[in-house]
């Protein structure tokens, strides 16, 4: 673990954050690439929200050490967004989903994003990741993907049966291409020595496949890029008529919506992983609303703050938020000076990378999980999630299973409320939960959590806690094991068997 100190950029942490950004920048490019042909545009539109997810949203963060930019979440609602409305439209709908964004920040309301259930993010996730794959899949053999998933699915074995039967001789090539990058990718990953072990995989996997085409001259389709960064930036048309659109309207609260959950989500996540300061929710969703409305202005695709890349920053040994600002700066002086090196980038090796992401996104120990500490119900809800996501939409997913996890509450229907009551003594701190803890009460379960002397014992008692639902349990065990990990007194009493689902906190 990483203990990265203070959160504003000091003069005695520039090496590491140095070292760090550096780091963070190889594993960025070719994701913001890939990610953006995912999504069905142009390569460049992923690289102008990098570079502004760096500068700009890394500056006025509420979780220093998180790396914003283009995500995989949010990759498929875009591809379809295009698809149906086109380009033009991607404007108008990141300006009002990051003033949305802004909104909720100011009027506080980032903790309730955190309310969402494990079980649907985790199953959100896990159907993007399938989409992703049964997507990149055809673009590994320099074809377009079909218009949706199952779509996509069902025309897997036709391309892999016309390989060597006729296929034409660039669609087996790009595949070889393709072949060759995960194998690269994975096998360095796998045996890459102790003192490269911050070399991310995906860049020596696109490195590998972009030196095979060049070397060999293969006839494969390689990423197009302007020659200059500005040729890219196209500023938004047709505002007011575009927010007079019910489908643009309904898209931008989408957008918003998942992208503030999937940031709130992974910023948790990143705080698990550091001993230093702590998210501020609140600012971070306005840091993100910011962001998705330059992006807007400035024609990208939309941001969110992204695990892959700010695991890699903190594992580097980031200790500010410096980091992150600084890749942001390497995205663009890459893209400005050396634009003609990502134009010998098969499409193919980033389809690969995009497979390979999208292939550990559907993270099955994560539905084990759930059904070892919480039980069938929160397992069904993560599998009826993915189901949907893939069949239907990301919107219609996440929908259906917030939807299913007010089953939960059902038995405690008439009795939900939970109390809260916190008493010192001395240099003791003593808190106790009364009632029914819920996604519904989880502001106020977080709140008293959080108010919790950093460095005073403290005993959270629930003897008196009638029933928990998983969300609770997970902030309630994150919280135990964060002070635990700090070396902080910590006891948690009265969880029998009546709580299952906190029982490996004994």
């Amino acid at each position: 673990m990483t203990r990265p100190g203070v959160s504003r950029p000091s003069l005695a942490a520039l090496p590491r954050d140095f070292a760090s950004s550096i780091v963070v920048f190889l594993v960025a490019m070719p994701l913001c690439m890939g990610i953006a042909i995912a999504s069905g545009v142009p390569p460049e539109k992923g690289l102008i929200t990098g570079i502004i997810g760096g500068l700009v949203v890394g500056a006025l963060a509420g979780s220093p050490l998180q790396v914003s930019g283009p995500a995989a979440g949010l990759a498929v609602i875009v591809f379809e967004l295009v698809r149906d409305f086109g380009l033009s439209v991607l404007g108008p709908i990141l300006i009002l989903a990051g003033a949305i964004q802004f909104a909720a920040g100011v009027l506080k309301v980032g903790v309730w994003f955190r309310a969402i259930s494990p079980a649907v993010v985790h199953g959100m996730l896990a159907g993007i990741g399938v989409l992703i794959v049964v997507g990149q899949f055809h673009v590994l053999f320099d074809a377009k993907p079909l218009p949706n998933g199952l779509a996509n699915l069902a025309a897997m074995p036709g391309r892999l049966l016309g390989l060597g039967n006729g296929g034409a001789a660039g669609a087996e090539l790009a595949f070889a291409i393709g072949v060759t990058t995960i194998a690269a990718m994975l096998g360095w990953e796998r045996l890459r020595p102790a003192r490269l072990k911050l070399v991310p995989g995906a860049l020596v996997g696109v490195l590998t496949g972009t030196l095979v085409a060049f070397i060999l001259g293969l006839p494969v389709a390689r990423v197009v890029v302007p020659a200059n960064i500005t040729g890219a930036i196209t500023l938004p048309t047709g505002l007011l008529e575009a927010w007079t659109s019910p489908a643009i309207l309904t898209a931008a609260f989408a957008i918003a919506f998942i992208a503030s959950a999937e940031t709130l989500l992974s910023a948790a996540a990143v705080d698990k992983m550091h001993t230093g300061v702590r998210t501020d929710y609140n600012k971070e969703l306005r840091a993100q609303g910011v962001g998705n409305l330059l992006c807007g202005a400035a024609g990208g695709l939309p941001m969110t703050g992204v695990i892959v890349r700010s695991s890699a920053n903190v594992q580097a040994g980031a200790v500010t938020r410096a980091s992150t600002v600084m890749h942001g700066a390497w995205i663009l002086a890459f893209v400005a000076l050396l634009g003609v090196v990502l134009r010998e980038i098969p499409m193919a090796s980033l389809a690969a990378v995009l497979v390979v992401t999208g292939w550990r996104l559907v993270h099955v120990g994560h539905v084990k999980s759930l059904f070892r500490h919480y039980g069938v119900l929160p397992a069904l809800i993560w599998a009826t999630t993915l189901v949907v996501v893939v069949a239907e939409d990301l919107l219609t997913g996440v929908l259906v299973g917030i939807g299913l996890s007010l089953l939960e509450l059902l038995p405690h229907a008439r009795r939900l409320k939970l109390r809260v009551a916190a008493d010192r003594e001395g240099d003791a701190h003593a808190i106790r939960l009364h009632g029914v803890a819920s996604f519904l009460t989880l502001p106020k379960l977080s709140a008293a959590l959080e108010a919790a002397p950093a460095s005073a014992p403290v005993t959270l008692d629930l003897s008196a806690l009638e029933a928990v639902d998983h969300t609770s349990a997970e902030m309630i065990r994150d919280w135990f094991q964060r002070r635990k990990l700090l070396g902080v007194e910590a006891q948690v009493t009265g969880h029998d068997g009546r709580l299952k689902a906190l029982g490996a906190l004994a």
